[in-house]
């Protein structure tokens, strides 16, 4: 898989700044492509004013990708310093907003985004599977502090429960040498942890709400999987159909309540408490 975060729906998102004669000139344009060293791919012609400023992003991004590795990734920060310049990314208005989540997006899909700023925020990927507690803790991080896309990271929040679920129940030499849904995965670690709504003595002072909270969390975690794989059906890296952002934001937030729930329950019981 190429590493370019200049993928083709990356430069489909800048090409919209420029729509129908939006965004920077045609002479900004001109100098982010001349410092990349990619004049002589550029198509415009300055006495006819074509093509327009949308076709020469998306014609010069496609040629930056055929260059040496580093030219692609050149361009996007030289476009990017210019839709900052340009305050693109303080915008009130509602088409310039949609235009910057979209890139956020796009970038998110690469495991990148961008800051209030406007600022690339590279990361690389994380290999939940692999990486142990450090990439779990790394995850839930990116969960936590990034919910601009609920779209792009409902994926990767059904990912970490899933792989903290693994990781509970093989720290504890309780995983079961088969392959198992999410479902069953999420009941087996669940019942580890003692965190099953049904455990808990509901004729105890609390204990009925104490059951209540166990529950959401476990209806929490099965929805989200749920939701994810209708996100898969032809929704792409959008929400589902009839979920709002905001939903999908709070859905996000939630997902890391869940997970912080189990790790925590996990290091307490494997004597990790602070």
């Amino acid at each position: 898989m190429s590493s370019t975060l200049l993928t083709d729906e990356v430069s489909a998102a800048l090409a919209q700044f420029f729509y129908s004669g939006d965004g920077p000139s045609h002479a900004t344009l001109t100098r982010c492509f001349t410092a990349c060293g990619l004049a002589d791919v550029d198509p415009y012609e300055a006495s006819t004013g074509m093509p327009n400023k949308q076709q020469r992003v998306l014609t010069v991004c496609a040629a930056a990708r055929r260059r040496p590795h580093g030219v692609d990734d050149q361009l996007l920060e030289q476009l990017l310093t210019a839709l900052r310049v340009g305050r693109v990314f303080h915008a009130t208005d509602s088409h310039v907003m949609e235009r910057v989540a979209t890139l956020r997006s796009a970038l998110a899909a690469k495991g990148a985004g961008l800051d209030h700023e406007g600022r690339l925020q590279r990361t690389n990927p994380i290999n939940l599977a692999t990486g142990g507690r450090a990439a779990l803790d790394e995850q839930l991080a990116r969960l936590r502090h990034n919910a601009e896309d609920p779209g792009a990271l409902l994926g990767g929040a059904k990912e970490l429960l899933e792989s903290i679920c693994k990781f509970v129940l093989e720290e504890q030499q309780m995983l079961p040498d088969r392959k198992m849904d999410f479902d069953e995965l999420l009941a087996l670690a669940l019942d580890r942890l003692q965190l099953q709504p049904q455990t808990v003595n509901a004729t105890a002072p609390g204990g009925k709400q104490l059951r209540a909270i166990y529950q959401s969390a476990k209806t929490t975690a099965s929805t989200i999987n749920e939701l994810r794989n209708l996100q898969g059906t032809g929704h792409g890296r959008t929400l589902p159909t009839g979920i709002s952002k905001e939903t999908g934001q709070y859905v996000i937030r939630e997902a890391t309540h869940v997970a912080e729930l189990l790790l925590s329950t996990h290091d307490r019981q494997m004597g990790r408490s602070t």
